[in-house]
């Protein structure tokens, strides 16, 4: 076991640093690492957002508790087999053997090991025994993505009573929320204000900040609509456009319906996201791109459509595949193009080339969607960004556009009783052979489902305007390039939104000049009604406070008495709001 080894290691290992970051480890790993030394806690909680080096800061504390005698052995528990491997890895090159393999039935390990690698479903199976391990040596307990304890009442218990005689306890987690109210075990929660207990962090580092400090990517989100159109099983045909306001069950439907293999919506936004990939392995050669599947048989499908759009193979990851982390290491080394994977954005898709994700899934909790994109926001040099497609729809716009918000996670509140984003995390990413059932009060099969692009989402603002797929509309945002620094993004965004606002006016004004005054001021009326629905999506408002806001702002009466040049001007300032950060 070597200090410095561990002083010297990558500050994102296993990946290599970000730009500007090596070999010292990062101000916040530092920072952090300076409290937990100067505190000396039993228990010590560190919320990093994904990419920003958790596993240099803990491998960093056990070197030093080792050297000093503090503790005997380290346990790391994770949620997957595959990250029991890839902590093994890393802790090696600090000198730090950890057994990977151990099994319960074992009981004990070699001794040329100082500690183990387990999940916590296998704490869960037999916690005496790790009790016992526990208590033989001083222990410092290492809990990767802490979360997950709460995944289940047996996890957390286990947990509870096999590492409650811990010397020391260090929780990591990027995403400390969960979508339900089980309690994380060795996590202090304390009241707010309005008696909720919130959970408590000792040193926390999000996304905002780290996107400051160039340790993660900054993420641009490119959202599709569409028509769709299904059968029920009583034989009804329905039909409903993805982007517009919709009931729960409409929306379900609808959200299923483009997400369907046979459909031609997937096929458009996989063949707009290939396009978008080329462009950034024109900077980027060795780039990549996922996508988030929701079940076997469909990550299947969505790989032949890969395979027929760039005639090349797409690595298939399945959540019962026994090769998944060969197949993940060997994607990861490569140069290949694309991999489909079966949620398992927790369980050990860890690949910095990660540059381009699709997420073709309906689950829309905010700990699914946060673990999603953590998996592309690995910074390895300067100028990289992400892109990711998604539905254009209000949950995932939503948290697409709150990407630097810092949540915790909360007690004593009432779970939604309906509603898409009332998925559990176990669900999430428990194995999936079927396809999720989201809306299927009313089983359907899906008879039309095409895309249109619909907007672009980055740094808390919104930019384009409708575009069919291939148009020259979603090409200027597919055809961004592969390297830019975060104020480049935003200006070039900004400049082709006016750009093509500018384009849609003048080609409108030979037809305006045609239609009857009621005509034109209806037509427009639609317009800013259609944004005020998008900005209540967006923000929560009421769409007669924004009409209220909007009115304030640019003056004039009334929509009902307004002028033409008055309800554009309200349309001018909804959009001007939507690509400003904050209001």
């Amino acid at each position: 076991m070597s200090t410095s080894a561990a002083s010297h290691l990558s500050p994102s290992y296993p990946d290599r640093a970000a730009w500007g970051t090596a070999p010292k480890l990062r101000a916040w790993q530092q920072e952090a690492f300076d409290l937990y030394c100067r505190r000396e806690p039993r228990d010590f909680l560190a919320v990093a957002t994904p990419g920003a080096g958790k596993t240099t800061f803990a491998l960093r504390i056990a070197s030093d508790l080792l050297s000093r005698g503090v503790i005997r052995a380290v346990t790391v528990v994770t949620p997957t087999e595959h990250l029991k491997r890839q902590w093994a890895d890393a802790a090696g090159r600090v000198g730090i053997p950890i057994d990977p393999e151990f099994k319960n039935s074992q009981g004990a390990t070699s001794r040329d090991y100082i500690g183990v690698a387990v999940t916590y479903a296998q704490v869960s199976m037999h916690p005496a025994l790790h009790r016992a391990r526990t208590e033989a040596r001083k222990t410092l307990i290492i809990f990767d993505e802490i979360h997950h304890a709460g995944d289940a009442k047996a996890w957390g218990d286990g947990v509870r009573e096999a590492f409650e005689p811990a010397a020391r306890r260090l929780a990591l987690t990027g995403t400390p929320f969960r979508s339900d109210v089980n309690p994380i075990p060795f996590v202090t929660y304390a009241e707010d204000g309005e008696g909720v207990r919130r959970s408590v962090s000792d040193y926390s580092y999000g996304y905002g900040p780290a996107l400051a400090d160039g340790v993660v990517r900054p993420v641009i989100f490119l959202a599709y609509a569409g028509e769709m159109r299904w059968r029920t099983r009583a034989g009804d045909e329905i039909a409903a456009t993805l982007g517009t306001p919709l009931t729960k069950d409409q929306l379900g439907q609808a959200w299923k319906a483009a997400l369907d293999p046979k459909g031609d919506w997937i096929r458009q936004v996989l063949h707009a996201a290939d396009r978008r990939l080329s462009e950034v392995r024109k900077g980027v050669p060795d780039a990549g791109g996922l996508v988030i599947s929701t079940d076997h048989e469909t990550a299947r499908a969505y790989a032949r459509h890969l395979r027929a759009i760039t005639g090349e193979g797409a690595t298939v990851v399945l959540s019962d595949d026994p090769e998944a982390s060969k197949k993940i290491k060997q994607f990861s080394a490569s140069q290949d193009r694309w991999l489909v994977a079966v949620r398992m954005v927790s369980e050990g898709v860890d690949i910095p080339r990660l540059a381009v994700g699709v997420y073709a899934t309906s689950t829309s909790t905010p700990l699914f969607f946060a673990q999603a994109v953590g998996r592309f926001v690995r910074a390895r040099k300067r100028g990289e960004f992400a892109s990711v497609f998604l539905p254009s729809v209000p949950n995932l716009m939503g948290l697409a556009g709150e990407m630097e918000a810092e949540r915790d996670h909360v007690l004593d509140r009432k779970l939604p009783e309906e509603g898409l984003d009332d998925f559990l995390v176990e669900d999430a990413n428990r194995k999936k052979d079927n396809p999720d059932v989201v809306g299927d009060e009313l089983p359907f099969e899906t008879l039309e489902a095409v895309a249109t692009f619909d907007r672009v989402l980055f740094d808390g603002g919104e930019f384009g305007a409708a575009a069919e797929p291939g148009s020259p509309e979603e090409e200027d945002f597919l055809g961004l390039p592969g390297l830019l620094e975060p104020d480049q993004v935003r200006t070039l965004l900004s400049k082709r939104q006016s750009e093509q606002l500018k384009a849609k006016r003048k080609a409108s004004e030979p037809k305006e000049s045609q239609l009857a005054p009621h005509e034109q001021i209806a037509g427009l009326r639609r317009e800013l009604n259609g944004l005020v629905g998008a900005w209540n999506h967006r923000t929560g408002q009421p769409h007669g406070v924004i009409h209220a806001e909007l009115r304030r702002a640019c003056g004039g009466p009334a929509i009902a008495q307004a002028t033409a040049e008055q309800v554009q001007e309200r349309i001018d300032k909804i959009r001007a709001w939507a690509t400003q950060r904050s209001r």
